[in-house]
C-alpha cells in the first residue's frame, strides 16, 4: 500500500483503472471472436470461388 501511495504520489504513473482495463479488454476480446468469425466465413466464401473457378477452367480446356 505504502509503495502504491508513493508510486501515485511521485507523479510517474497514472493510477490504473482497473475497471475501464477490465471493460477494454473484454471489449477487444470480442472484437477478436467477432474477427476471427468473419475471416473463417470469408475462407470458406474463397475456398468455393476457388473450386467453382477450377470447375470452369477445366470446362475451358475441354
Amino acid at each position: 500500500m505504502l509503495g502504491q501511495t508513493a508510486w501515485e504520489a511521485s507523479g510517474l504513473g497514472a493510477p490504473a483503472d482497473i475497471e475501464t482495463l477490465t471493460r477494454r479488454a473484454t471489449e477487444l476480446e470480442q472484437q477478436i471472436l467477432d474477427l476471427r468469425a468473419e475471416l473463417a466465413e470469408r475462407n470458406e466464401d474463397l475456398t468455393a470461388a476457388r473450386a467453382t473457378n477450377r470447375e470452369l477452367m477445366a470446362q475451358v480446356n475441354r
